[in-house]
């Protein structure tokens, strides 16, 4: 390898890679031979394995085990709140070529976007410059090189033995402050990159095992919550180190050659063992399945061309082929919007294994095995594949989670066919309310929050069982509400109360695990602003079989109340009880300036003071099977322990109750003929199919539909000529009709923007 210098003369360099080979062959060379053969790096045999398993296990067994336990020490040895209490960090190891041999617990999306990063600068001629050297140190959180989001920043390592690299290591934490245009790591009002914050693109911050100067200078001022981003740093970079001394013990007592035997073999035994599970639990065929969430954006503090009200759309088919091939396709996904809510292949495809390794591939065997068994589409231009660099990406999670839920339900009909009915769920629940804020905190610092109390939403109920309530995430498996007082440490916010949502859960013969909320009174700050972000008039999580859908969203804000009044004089403050929509408690409970209680979940920026009051609502999981078909008992049962509303269970349920003192006893016999009145009244309201089908068509040709509904079908329209084909097709449409965007009054991405493409 050589480059010129700037006075003509050559400087050799020599090669990283193994046999004098550079890094960029070494991974075109794995790439080839791994397509033409159809196994990982050609490997017919799995030679190590086969002839001593039990060493292959010990090796494969130290090195999860110490991913592991580096994850565990390091979040205890410096954390921000949002790492130590919610786990929200993970840590991979990688092949010279970039692709993961084994995982810690965690954030495990990060898999996919830190090896995308490393391939990225094997790519780009790192190797040349700026150099990859022993003891260096890389980070990275762009969005379009490799990453979910910008807050969730990835520090990568080298790995050596003598003069060649044996792997990769990287460390991911979800940091609390990016220094966007809003305070907070996941902040609304960010609709372009410039506003979404610090972002670093593959950039070397440290040399011999010590952060540079200038990096650490550089980034401390580039945003808010500083001791924070500090403590995660630190966090990564131990952990980082951790590993790396694990593998050169492990390279010490099994050998080098040993070693690159065994991770080229743990990558293929991975793709094989997927390739087995899709064989076992999967029925051959097409399987699809839609979601939407709603951008209400129109009356919001922002540009003028991001303020429209839109739909984003994630229609998406799952082909199961006879050999065992999984492909997974999001043709007719509409176009990347003025919004933080775009994404990128590889955060799409990245969470996928997480959705699949709490369910096809219930293992620790997570590595990029499964990623060579596997095949995505995801469209050009729209938002899972921008094709602007310009798009912002600060709350990527809001469409993410909707656009998976449906692949639970596509993935569990086929556990359904197969007869695996404890592997069913109903899907995730949509983990977007993201209370946030910034600004002067309890301690005259500038700082910033981002509750993570999300992480413990319900879980989609199963064809045997019930979804687990206020439990996980879909994005950290492993994922905890935390304790309120460390939250109350950081932020200046008091709790009133914390409470679980009877019937946020979707009803269902099994229904869905609950959802919760907690209510936080202002305390302490200096000046301070908060704003929501969260899925509002849409329910994006549908059940599944005839099951419910989870509640949809809502906020509830309260501005210049007399809290401090009511407390002098000992009179009712909002606390707990306020669980039912129809009849609220919490506007009783104070008098105030201004109320929002609506499903304007999505907001900007707002002044917050002592004595205001904001809700964080965490969602449920959806549901499962007819809800007529529940057993009544368990009816009873939750009703009596607040899990379900009483009119819920009267009117969902079909369920008839006697009362006394407070508890609740179902009448089955009166139960079995109202559910035989609800069924009949079911029928006299429902058309058949082909005479709904006919009217809609109607509505469909005279374009009778919201400006938001609108604007979606055009621009997935504009996007995919299949995906036209085939609702014409399905709908019987005249060939000659469709929508276009500049039928409509509203802000378009056309191909004047091109010049900006990566």
């Amino acid at each position: 390898m050589s480059k010129v210098l700037n006075d003509g003369l050559q400087q050799t360099k020599k090669p990283i890679g193994w046999n004098g080979k550079t890094l960029k062959q070494m991974r075109r060379e794995i790439d080839e031979i791994s397509k033409e053969t159809g196994y990982y790096a050609g490997l017919t045999e799995l030679s190590l394995k086969e002839s001593d398993p039990i060493r292959f296990e010990k090796i494969y067994s130290k090195l999860r085990g110490g991913i592991v336990h580096a994850r565990e020490t390091a979040k205890k040895v410096a954390a921000s709140p949002i790492v130590e209490q919610e786990g929200e960090l993970c840590f991979s190891l990688y092949t010279p070529e970039a692709d993961s041999i084994v995982t810690s617990t965690g954030i495990i999306i990060h898999v996919g976007t830190m090896g995308a990063a490393i391939k990225f600068m094997i790519e780009n001629d790192y190797e040349d410059n700026p150099g990859i050297a022993d003891k260096d140190i890389f980070c990275n959180n762009d969005n379009h090189v490799g990453n979910v989001h910008t807050c969730d920043v990835h520090t990568l390592v080298p790995i050596f033995w003598e003069d060649e690299v044996i792997g990769w290591v990287g460390g991911v934490t979800h940091v609390i402050d990016t220094g966007a245009s809003a305070p907070g790591s996941m902040p609304m009002g960010p609709v372009q990159r410039y506003d979404d914050g610090y972002q670093v693109t593959c950039r070397k911050i440290g040399q011999n095992d010590v952060l540079s100067k200038d990096w650490l200078l550089e980034s401390t001022r580039s945003v808010r919550a500083v001791k924070y981003w500090t403590l995660d740093e630190k966090t990564r970079v131990a952990g980082c180190h951790m590993v790396r001394d694990l593998v050169l013990d492990v390279i010490k007592e099994e050998g080098v050659d040993t070693y690159k035997q065994f991770i080229r073999e743990i990558i293929e035994d991975g793709r094989r063992g997927f390739v087995n599970q899709v064989k076992t639990m999967l029925i051959p065929g097409k399987y699809r399945q839609a979601s939407f969430v709603d951008v209400p954006f129109k009356d919001l503090d922002l540009p003028s061309f991001a303020r429209i009200n839109t739909i984003m759309h994630s229609p998406s088919e799952i082909t199961v082929h006879e050999d065992a091939k999984l492909e997974i396709d999001f043709e007719g996904t509409n176009r990347w919007g003025w919004h933080p809510f775009n994404a990128t292949p590889v955060s799409i495809t990245s969470g996928i294994w997480v959705m699949l390794s709490q369910t096809l591939v219930p293992n620790d065997r997570i590595n990029d095995g499964a990623y060579y068994a596997s095949k995505f589409g995801v469209p050009y231009g729209s938002w899972l594949n921008p094709d602007d660099i310009r798009s912002a990406h600060s709350n990527t999670w809001h469409a993410l989670v909707s656009a998976w839920s449906p692949l639970w339900r596509g993935l569990s009909r086929s556990y359904y066919g197969r007869g695996y009915l404890e592997e069913v769920n109903a899907g995730n629940a949509h983990t977007t309310n993201w209370l946030m804020g910034g600004g002067i905190d309890q301690y005259g610092q500038l700082s910033a929050l981002n509750s993570f109390e999300t992480a413990a939403c319900g879980v989609g109920a199963g064809a045997v069982k019930d979804g687990i309530s206020h439990s996980a995430a879909l994005w950290n498996p492993e994922g905890d509400m935390g304790d309120m007082e460390i939250w109350e440490l950081l932020e200046p916010l008091l709790y009133l109360g914390r409470e679980i949502l009877p019937g946020s859960g979707g009803a269902g013969k099994y229904r869905g695990g609950n959802g919760w909320q907690s209510l936080r009174l202002g305390w302490g700050a200096k000046e301070w602003s908060m704003f929501v972000a969260g899925a509002g008039a849409m329910a994006t999580d549908c059940g599944l079989m005839g099951g419910y859908p989870a509640s949809s969203g809502y906020r509830f804000i309260a501005h210049n109340t007399d809290i401090k009044e009511r407390i002098a004089k000992q009179l009712p403050i909002p606390l707990g009880g306020d669980f039912d929509p129809d009849n609220p408690i919490w506007d009783t409970s104070m008098n105030a300036e201004t109320i929002h209680r609506d499903r304007q979940a999505v907001s900007t920026q707002e002044e917050f003071k002592d004595y205001d009051v904001i809700m964080n609502y965490l969602r449920g999981g959806p549901g499962f099977g007819d809800p007529l078909e529940r057993n009544p008992k368990f009816v009873e049962q939750d009703l009596n322990e607040r899990l379900i509303l009483l009119r819920y269970a009267e009117k969902v349920y079909g369920c008839a109750f006697t009362e006394e003192n407070g508890v609740y006893t179902v009448d089955i016999r009166a139960t079995k003929e109202r559910r035989k009145q609800i069924r009949k009244e079911r029928l006299e309201r429902s058309d058949p199919t082909k005479e709904w089908m006919e009217s809609e068509k109607v509505t469909i040709m005279n374009k009778e539909a919201s400006l938001q509904v609108k604007h979606m079908y055009a621009e997935s329209f504009a996007l995919s000529e299949k995906f036209t084909n085939d609702f014409k097709d399905f709908w019987n449409m005249p060939k000659d009709w469709m929508v276009y965007e500049d039928e409509l009054n509203v802000p378009m991405l056309g191909s004047h923007i091109n010049r900006f493409k990566q």
